[in-house]
């Protein structure tokens, strides 16, 4: 990224309407972006695209659609690029999870996990990096990931089946992109105060179980905001780096991970048992 940051840059976000999207998009738009949003909420992108347009940042084009659609997709960046430059700035912001033991998940739950997490971020990249390689003028592309992306967490197998594919290709395409100076960079939140938190699908658990609900809060208590991770990202990709960190607890982890195997190991079978015995009152 140049020394003036974001002002002028076209940037291309999705997962616009909530969270760390939206947090993103209006910090973006605050410095002087140029902004191109799509999300699969259409009231929520809209309420984006007004307020960015309310800080004096300019929307030349927004689409509700679900990434998980090739076809939409690849649409939404032909009817861009036919009337404006290559993107300089391309975010994989959008998510979905549920979490579940094996026996719980349900086929529904592991192929929306892969075909919206990571099938997604794929469209994407294969609609907007290719006119960026073309137009040689160097850019960024920025994945979000999830500390689920880096670390085992209890219970995450789907959704870490889609998140560490995410960062396996940002890693890939780190050194594949940087001879056209595209640099890339993987984002591995925690938990963060976004609706995702309020709505992830515990499979076979019952959430409005009172030892359940507590333990939800209680993940909920601990998150940062998606205004502080959306500071993370825009400095993570003025900076270049690689692994962006939203928290400090997810670089403690995943450094005791890489190590200390073992305690590691230890460590993740006591969460494992502690998760589960959290949640097995609302088992249905």
């Amino acid at each position: 990224m140049a020394h003036n940051g974001f002002d002028g840059r076209r940037c291309f976000l999705t997962g616009a309407a909530s969270g760390i999207g939206r947090a993103t998009a209006l910090k973006l738009a605050a410095q002087g972006a140029e902004l191109y949003l799509t999300d699969r909420a259409e009231e929520g992108l809209a309420t984006t695209v007004a307020d960015a347009l309310a800080l004096g940042a300019k929307v030349p084009e927004h689409r509700a659609l679900d990434i998980s659609d090739y076809d939409a997709v690849t649409q939404f960046a032909a009817d861009i690029h036919a009337n404006h430059p290559a993107m300089d700035v391309v975010m994989n912001i959008a998510g979905v999870s549920a979490w579940g033991t094996v026996d719980r998940l349900s086929h529904e739950h592991w192929k929306s996990m892969i075909d919206i997490n990571l099938m997604g971020p794929i469209h994407v990249i294969e609609a907007f990096v290719p006119p960026m390689i073309e137009a040689r003028r160097g850019g960024h592309l920025v994945n979000v990931s999830s500390a689920a992306g880096v670390v085992a967490l209890p219970w995450h197998a789907a959704y870490s089946a889609s998140k560490y594919g995410l960062r396996g290709l940002s890693e890939v395409l780190r050194f594949d992109l940087a001879r056209h100076r595209i640099g890339v960079s993987v984002v591995v939140p925690g938990a963060v105060k976004t609706p995702l938190v309020e709505t992830v699908h515990i499979a076979g658990v019952d959430r409005d179980h009172p030892n359940v609900s507590q333990w939800v809060d209680r993940f909920a208590n601990h998150a940062v905001s998606p205004e502080h991770v959306a500071d993370r990202i825009m400095r993570g990709v003025v900076r270049n780096r690689f692994l962006i960190y939203t928290s400090p607890d997810i670089r403690a982890l995943y450094m005791f991970k890489r190590v200390a195997w073992w305690p590691y190991s230890v460590a993740m079978r006591q969460a494992n048992v502690v998760f589960s015995r959290a949640l097995r009152p609302g088992m249905k």
